[in-house]
């Protein structure tokens, strides 16, 4: 027998949730059922993965109340989803709520709650037709939810499509909670030249609205502006967990000094390394790689660059002046003494995971939310440096402008650099704030729980 069937009466809550298959999305699901289970022990969460993410995060540590099932993958290989993004994401339209719901069969009829992700708009007419209450949440940024929710002001006001080498300068202001935005700075699904995935959008985010809950991974005192216009927009409440990363029981000081990176780190100077990484997923070619590598060179700034699978063939290049690995602790790393900053793709999770360790950016952004994240930490908050700032669409940045771009931001004397800093020490108290008792993703966590448990 399944060991999630259950015969006998079920008195505790029940939540089953469901992100979308990617590490940018499961993780900060995951980092959110955590927070839930901590603080109400015996909440019950079964957590849906397909097939192949369970080969690769089913042996991470959890609590025992969290379960995970699988449903079937959406592709063959879903690993290759970046080299055709419009087939995957249409498959987690097409192919996920059928296995999902003969899950829930198998279940029972004990579920009190479907957290799923955003992106997953069917989940939200499988809990309406069960008569179970389903909060969709949102992995990235408020301002990036209200520009996807609002696209379709874009083609209203004839912003849209357009091309981001003519008009990426052009401000709007018309988004509701964002005072002012590029036209670049929007998720660059709007100005790609295949339009399917901005159609695909425009269909997914109106079911938002039928959901019973909105949660969001991102802090209040972060982006009140964006926050308070969701909370005006939808007559259900919405709910800021951020940051949903892995402070949980964390202690920086524990590094595993085993692992040679943590050794290395140990023997810079305070604020000296430079930590590079351009996600887990989307990357950017080996030409531009080549040029990271002999830019970083020539900086003479020390750095620790996680290259996944590039690793060996870029250490090679860039000598001895840093370190490149294809993996690392990137929490423990960002919070370690000796690093000073953090040349980033922007993804939203390594943003906030950056944040609340108080270290400025480089902003490196890639695709997708990524530009809307960039306009946060360069232009909201001012605590980083925009590296693509004069590169236009599609262009390498050479490894001559990547050299003074880091030995600049790396200036611990300059007074942009010490500006930076402070800005990044103020936005870190008020992250920490915000997961303290009175704070404000703590406040929100338990009237959610409330709700759940309201449920029984």
């Amino acid at each position: 027998m399944d060991p999630l069937v259950r015969t006998d009466p079920i008195k505790t809550s029940h939540v089953v949730a469901v992100p979308y298959p990617g590490r940018g999305h499961i993780n900060p699901m995951m980092n959110l059922c955590k927070l839930l289970t901590n603080s109400q022990p015996d909440l019950q969460i079964t957590f849906v993965i397909t097939e192949e993410w369970l080969g690769l995060i089913g042996s991470e540590d959890k609590p025992p109340t969290i379960r995970f099932q699988t449903i079937p993958n959406v592709l063959p290989s879903e690993l290759n989803r970046a080299a055709d993004m419009l087939s995957f994401v249409g498959a987690t339209q097409t192919k996920m709520a059928e296995p999902f719901e003969r899950l829930l069969d198998r279940l029972g009829a004990h579920v009190n709650l479907i957290i799923a992700d955003t992106f997953l708009n069917w989940a939200v007419d499988v809990g309406n037709r069960r008569n179970i209450p389903v909060a969709s949440l949102w992995p990235m940024p408020a301002a990036a939810f209200s520009v996807f929710y609002h696209f379709d002001l874009l083609v209203r006001n004839g912003d849209h499509p357009f091309e981001v080498s003519e008009k990426g300068e052009e401000r709007v202001d018309y988004i509701p909670g964002i005072s002012s935005i590029r036209l670049m700075d929007i998720p660059t699904i709007a100005y790609m030249k295949d339009l399917r995935l901005f159609h695909l959008a425009l269909q997914i985010f109106p079911n938002v609205s039928k959901a019973q809950y909105l949660l969001s991974t991102s802090i209040y005192e972060l982006e009140p502006q964006a926050i308070n216009a969701l909370k005006q927009e939808f007559s259900f409440p919405v709910y800021t967990f951020g940051p949903t990363i892995p402070y949980l029981n964390f202690e920086p000081s524990r590094e595993n000094n085993h692992d040679h990176y943590f050794q290395w780190l140990n023997s810079q100077p305070q604020n000296s390394v430079l930590y590079v990484s351009l996600g887990s997923f989307l990357s950017v070619s080996s030409a531009q790689m080549d040029e990271i590598a002999d830019g970083l060179r020539e900086s003479g700034v020390n750095f620790l660059w996680v290259a996944r699978g590039e690793a060996t063939r870029l250490q090679e290049r860039c000598g001895d002046k840093g370190k490149v690995v294809p993996w690392c602790e990137q929490l423990k790393v960002l919070c370690h003494s000796s690093v000073g900053g953090f040349w980033t793709h922007c993804g939203w999770n390594s943003t906030v995971e950056c944040v609340y360790a108080g270290v400025p950016i480089i902003a490196f952004p890639i695709m997708m939310d990524q530009t809307t994240n960039r306009k946060l930490i360069v232009e909201d908050w001012g605590i980083g440096l925009d590296a693509k700032r004069d590169l236009r669409s599609g262009e390498l940045l050479m490894s001559g402008e990547i050299a003074e771009i880091v030995k600049k931001f790396m200036d611990l004397e300059s007074d942009e650099r010490k500006e930076m800093c402070g800005r990044a020490k103020e936005l870190q108290k008020k992250t920490k704030g915000a997961i303290m008792d009175g704070g404000s993703s703590k406040t929100n966590l338990d009237s959610f729980l409330k709700d759940i448990t309201s449920f029984n």
